[in-house]
């Protein structure tokens, strides 16, 4: 489908992705932006499928200090007490639900956590009578709602996730004692510490751990979109020129889209990006400026990305299906046969004789490019023959379907479940449905819990 291939090579844009400065204000950045990512509502539903897994990778990821403590207790003197070797098991999570919060960011709600967290109790106490240490191990269920306000910002050249406001509520968090012998009075001092501890350590732990792998799952994102954008000494800079911008409706992004190549790198500063030209209506949007597109074929005609060979069986097979007779000069078509029937190794190769240029307009999207080719009989009686094509329009779509499929089978478009894919030639935006691959999350977690 000659959409898929546009509908790819920006998808892992869609989140995270700043500017020579990502300015503050997202108006400003506009001109500046090669590439723009709407993220809508029914999309975010998606992703927030998801986010169970991420935080349960976060509960299982966190780890959990050892904590000491002391009392003096009438007639028994100071009680010494640490916790140990706490680790979570049996986690499972109800539902998480979301809500996009204009101009501030999102607001989610994990509900119905349910954990067992397990450890080992060292205590010991005494007098000039008496001097006991001891320890249990022990167990602690508990029941927890967890809320977090993720802020999207700029940091690092990217957008960074910001979750300290995070808190957790504790609906039930019951102390297990194993071999339930201790005393009563030290059930209940170790009831009250390890509540107390256990709550402190646990909010501490999840939340900074949470924090970590929002982040985490930003970078994996980025990098992984870098990687699938750069072939050879051809790279594009995705890089943010602003901060998300926040709507109750959609998360909108803003890319710098930079080609890079042998070093040096386009520069953007006329963009003609507005809101106005993305709806709505789909799960996901790119947008994506001329001078994305120019730079990036520029790079690909010097690094000699457009050319064809053909040899033998397959220029057979091209000659038979050439279009009318008409189209090509009489001595061309002599030459041709003449090398088809006489030559043992016959080879045709094209490629461009000069810098292809893409224009989008109110009326489509085109693009002017030159062709030189040349036919080799591979025979000493029959001379070669080179020929180059006056300058041409054609679709862009087509124009550029060959080497950007090439480009997008070789770095895993197969990666991606897409539905309907479309391709707005007015604007050069693509606009999609998606599901976001288990295949991935486990790669993610995996790279995660390493």
């Amino acid at each position: 489908d000659k959409c898929t291939m546009y509908c790819n090579i920006l998808l892992l844009l869609s989140l995270f992705g700043v500017s020579r400065c990502c300015l503050q204000d997202q108006a400003s950045a506009y001109r500046f932006t090669g590439a723009v990512c709407r993220l809508t509502y029914p999309a975010a539903v998606v992703l927030n499928d998801k986010t169970t897994k991420v935080i349960e990778a976060a509960f299982k990821h966190a780890r959990y200090p050892s904590m000491k403590g002391e009392k003096y207790i009438r007639f028994m003197g100071k009680v010494f007490y640490g916790l140990e070797n706490l680790e979570i098991q049996n986690l499972t999570i109800g539902k998480s639900a979301f809500e996009l919060l204009p101009g501030e960011g999102i607001s989610m709600e994990i509900s119905n956590v349910s954990a067992l967290f397990r450890g080992t109790i060292h205590y010991g106490y005494g007098n000039w009578l008496i001097n006991i240490t001891n320890s249990v191990d022990f167990e602690v269920e508990s029941n927890i709602d967890l809320g977090i306000n993720p802020k999207l910002y700029c940091g690092r050249d990217r957008v960074a996730a910001d979750t300290s406001d995070c808190f957790l509520n504790f609906h039930k968090l019951h102390l297990h004692l194993q071999g339930d012998k201790e005393p009563n009075w030290l059930k209940k001092l170790f009831t009250d510490f390890v509540t107390f501890t256990v709550k402190l350590v646990i909010k501490g732990q999840i939340c900074k751990e949470i924090n970590k792998v929002a982040n985490i799952l930003a970078d994996f994102i980025q990098d992984t979109a870098e990687q699938f954008l750069s072939d050879g000494d051809i790279s594009v800079d995705i890089g943010v020129t602003a901060a998300p911008q926040i709507t109750a409706n959609y998360v909108e992004s803003y890319h710098k889209g930079l080609t890079n190549y042998n070093n040096m790198s386009a520069v953007i500063n006329n963009s003609a990006f507005h809101p106005s030209q993305l709806t709505e209506n789909r799960m996901l949007y790119f947008w994506i400026s001329d001078e994305v597109l120019n730079p990036m074929m520029t790079a690909a005609h010097h690094d000699g990305r457009f050319q064809l060979n053909l040899t033998g069986e397959e220029l057979a097979v091209s000659s038979s299906q050439r279009g009318n007779p008409h189209e090509l000069c009489y001595s061309c078509m002599l030459y041709l046969n003449t090398c088809l029937t006489e030559s043992a190794s016959p080879e045709f190769r094209v490629w461009s004789s000069s810098v292809p240029w893409l224009n989008t307009s109110t009326s489509g999207t085109t693009v002017w490019a030159q062709a030189s080719a040349q036919i080799f009989c591979g025979s000493p009686h029959i001379p070669a023959l080179f020929f180059k094509t006056v300058p041409f329009q054609t679709q862009a779509v087509h124009f550029l379907e060959i080497e950007l499929t090439r480009l997008l089978d070789k770095q895993g478009t197969n990666l991606f479940d897409i539905f309907n894919p479309e391709v707005i030639p007015q604007d050069v935006l693509i606009q999609m449905d998606f599901g976001f691959p288990h295949h991935l999350l486990v790669e993610f977690l995996k790279k995660t819990l390493q």
